[in-house]
């Protein structure tokens, strides 16, 4: 069969998510791509696009004017935009765009070569909804078309041997729906705090074996820990740097959009007993390299290295600030590297946030204080995956479940009297489970005094007060939360909270609003149309209300007030009252 070469702007297009859309709604997600696929074939064939292959969910074409490739690809992710718009956001259909300028092979129409496994890589890379283009292309269209780019950098990929230069691209010529979105999103960018501020990013799992990241991730955790114990930095939540996992990063977007001056970025590799951590501080400002080094050694010395680490890093952001003063950065968890790995183990396990993943999450934790007794941090988590499963009804022996929830908690607080993660999540399951919602302000506030950069202190510490009945101290700590953590994916939970508290304080309206944004993003929690139910009812909107309560019991048919009432420790009887009003109003069975 006859074969041609030639050189063109190749365009990959595919879908993001595609097979999970399909596991959720076959039906409906091959009409939603049918739909999107003529909008996108369409515009292919008005911008002299020609179509070489399609394969499920995937579009391969070949353009022969790199601007015709591109004006077309931003065109297309600004109509695909409009036809999600509407739509739950597990529910759109989004499309990443590759594009690069390559010489390819033709057969039989279909196209072959470097040129379109280079335009598959830049899709890959791109954000949902959004167009990843190669240098080559870039210097095509920069000063052609009015769009703005991100420089990625030069990209190792999969595959190719030689580094790629990747652009992302954003147009002004986006939907007038989306523009006020990003306006209003640029507004509400964080301004730099006034002293020091780092996220550290997740490090590139090197060694070859997924069941590693957690190992990776775990590394990430305790060295933002460790720099998170120095109360001259600000620290950003491991949540909201997370959110960055797997992408090709802008570093000095990332700084914009967390609001710290410089990033840690790294990889571990970690085989045969041995650990090689290579990290690198770039001041977001101005991209530029603060410090890079690598750091080698034997596994069992895996904590060593992670003082090393953050020594280091301290040492350049104190220098000026309390360079005297330092300390040795990290206090170690445990000796045991086999409690270690369990622990991580379990965390990973846990953040799923499924009646399974909490069972699965415990056997590890627990595993981990039976290989060393003294682990406070792992039996203060154990003791918060007990309070998941109370909140969310998923205790199987609730006696039993509870007295484990409370032996570990106690546990927690007496092993960790210098340990934050014991202090607070031990005192926040105390609170939950035994009712002891002083004693767990009291542990909660010395875990924050001691680290104000826990995140998850502040989160407790939100939902404490507010059993408290103190609902302005709960939402102001849900703010610092926010702050310190501003792309943390559980950020829905800090509404969840802020809409019980606005229902407490009488502001209906705010708190329908808060439940409304926590069921479209989670249209499966079923504490979220609780919430919604209450807060309906009481703003006098009963028939939604009952709607949503219908929802809540679809989910739970087990729902009764009495429970639901009696399932957090609130202080004032008026607030027990108004919650028990609500759901009656709401129709649940009492």
């Amino acid at each position: 069969m006859a074969v041609n070469r030639r050189l063109v702007a190749v365009f990959a297009a595919d879908v993001e998510g595609y097979s999970r859309l399909m596991g959720a709604d076959e039906v409906g997600t091959l009409r939603g791509l049918t739909e999107r696929r003529a909008i996108l074939d369409k515009l292919i064939g008005e911008h002299r696009g020609r179509i070489a292959n399609t394969a499920g969910d995937s579009v391969l074409a070949e353009f022969g004017s790199a601007v015709d490739a591109v004006q077309c690809a931003v065109e297309a992710q600004a109509a695909l935009a409009e036809a999600n718009s509407g739509l739950a956001p597990d529910r759109r259909i989004s499309f990443r765009i590759g594009i690069h300028i390559g010489d390819v092979m033709v057969r039989a129409g279909d196209l072959f070569g470097d040129g379109v496994n280079i335009a598959a890589r830049l899709q890959s890379i791109a954000k949902p909804g959004g167009v990843c283009i190669s240098g080559t292309t870039y210097d095509q269209v920069r000063k052609v078309l009015p769009i703005t780019f991100a420089d990625l950098g030069a990209l190792q990929v999969k595959n190719i041997q030689e580094p790629i230069r990747a652009y992302q691209v954003s147009a002004p010529s986006e939907t007038q729906q989306a523009a006020p979105e990003r306006v209003a999103g640029a507004e509400s960018l964080p301004p730099l705090p006034d002293k020091p501020s780092i996220a550290v990013l997740p490090f590139r799992n090197m060694s070859g074996d997924p069941e590693q990241e957690y190992f990776a991730d775990g590394m990430v955790e305790e060295i933002t820990t460790a720099l998170s114990r120095f109360k001259s930095l600000f620290v950003i939540a491991r949540n909201s740097s997370f959110t960055y996992e797997g992408k090709a990063v802008d570093i000095k977007q990332v700084g914009r959009e967390l609001g710290v001056r410089y990033v840690l970025e790294g990889s571990v590799r970690k085989s045969a007993g041995k650990v090689r951590i290579n990290g690198q501080l770039i001041d977001s400002a101005t991209g530029s390299h603060v410090w890079a080094n690598r750091f080698e050694g034997k596994l069992e010395d895996v904590f060593e290295l992670q003082d090393q680490i953050t020594t280091s890093v301290v040492g350049e952001l104190l220098t000026s600030v309390e360079a005297a003063e330092m300390e040795r950065a990290n206090r170690k968890p445990t000796a045991n590297l086999d409690a270690y790995d369990c622990y991580w183990r379990g965390v990973a396990t846990l953040r799923k946030f499924t009646k399974s993943s909490t069972e699965a999450a415990l056997a590890y934790l627990l595993k981990a204080t039976d290989l060393d007794q003294n682990f406070a941090s792992a039996y203060g988590i154990a003791a918060v995956v007990y309070a998941i499963r109370k909140q969310n009804f998923w205790m199987v022996d609730v006696a039993q479940e509870s007295a484990e929830a409370i032996r570990v908690a106690r546990r927690a607080v007496e092993l960790g009297e210098m340990n934050e993660v014991a202090l607070c999540n031990g005192g926040y399951a105390l609170g939950s489970i035994a009712g002891e919602v002083d004693l767990a302000a009291e542990f909660i506030r010395r875990g924050l005094a001691m680290n104000p950069n826990f995140v998850f202190g502040w989160m407790y510490s939100a939902f404490v007060h507010q059993w408290l009945g103190e609902h302005e101290i709960s939402l102001a700590h849900v703010r610092q939360w926010a702050r310190l953590s501003p792309r943390d994916p559980l950020l829905w939970v800090g509404k969840l909270i802020s809409a019980a508290s606005h229902m407490y304080l009488g502001h209906f309206e705010e708190a329908v609003s808060l439940a409304e944004q926590v069921v479209t993003g989670g249209p499966t929690y079923m504490p979220g149309w609780r919430l919604l139910a209450v807060s309906k009812a009481l703003a006098g909107d009963v028939a939604s209300a009952n709607i949503a309560a219908r929802k809540a019991l679809e989910l739970d048919p087990f729902l009764t007030v009495s429970a639901m009432v009696a399932l957090y420790p609130l202080r004032r009887a008026v607030d027990v009252e108004r919650l028990r009003e609500g759901y009656l109003r709401a129709g649940f069975p009492p």
